[in-house]
């Protein structure tokens, strides 16, 4: 009888602490991003009705002042995007909460209400400021990086946006594709390999650039994206296709 009682209050104090623990993760959650992201709940998630991934590991933008949007040549984009930032860059799974260390040019803050910014007087200050990775669903088909960016009050114009999450499979899935759409340039790749890269001053539309045929590999595979923008809005969306060019939706997404 005493073993017995001695489990129920354990069993009760876990619960308890778990709907603690919620709570506060949601009252903590910011105001600002509410509408566009929510907390992660669940261990893994499905891509949406039409296949597109919502559940994403995102790194606070790094300040790379870009004063338009023209700049976006294809070798713009790839060396702006394959310079290494921090270590692990283009290798590393980072987890909810992991911080990194960029060196990177101050920009004085942005008033929303003064339209975009202008030249920055305060040019070619840099500092090492400490980034933080959020695990986060979105709530919208397309992930809003900039209201990501301005829910945590952080830079939000000439900046990149790095976003990592883990696509699981049961079996090989042979020849399917990668479709992303961004809004400005993007760098994207799988496994470690380079897929595609979007170039020029763009809208996010959606399977505005679609990859060579791969194959999801059973376990897990590493989708990883490196957006950059200028003094505009910032957004993407991505799925895989199969020949036909319907999504592929029977895979788990995870940040873990």
């Amino acid at each position: 009888m005493i073993g017995r009682l001695k489990f129920l209050t354990a069993v009760t104090a876990v619960f308890f602490l778990s709907g603690f623990m919620s709570a506060l993760h949601g009252q903590d959650f910011p105001e600002g991003l509410k509408g566009y992201f929510k907390p992660i709940t669940t261990e893994t998630a499905k891509p949406d009705d039409k296949g597109f991934i919502r559940r994403w590991l995102l790194l606070e933008p790094i300040s790379k002042p870009n004063r338009n949007n023209r700049v976006f040549t294809d070798s713009y984009v790839r060396e702006a995007l394959t310079h290494e930032y921090f270590p692990g860059q283009l290798t590393s799974i980072p987890k909810d909460g992991d911080k990194v260390t960029v060196n990177m040019e101050v920009q004085p803050p942005v008033n929303l209400q003064a339209g975009r910014p202008a030249a920055n007087p305060q040019a070619n200050v840099w500092e090492d400021v400490e980034l933080q990775w959020h695990a986060l669903d979105s709530e919208l088909f397309n992930v809003k990086l900039f209201r990501f960016a301005t829910g945590l009050d952080k830079t939000r114009y000439g900046v990149i946006f790095w976003a990592v999450t883990i696509v699981e499979c049961d079996r090989d899935i042979e020849n399917v594709r990668l479709a992303v759409g961004t809004n400005k340039g993007s760098m994207w790749w799988v496994n470690g390999e380079e897929l595609i890269l979007l170039s020029g001053d763009r809208h996010m539309n959606v399977d505005s650039a679609v990859s060579k045929r791969i194959t999801l590999k059973k376990g897990r595979n590493i989708v990883r994206a490196g957006i950059i923008n200028g003094p505009s809005m910032s957004d993407f969306c991505v799925r895989f296709i199969d020949e036909e060019g319907n999504p592929v939706k029977n895979l788990t997404i995870t940040t873990k």
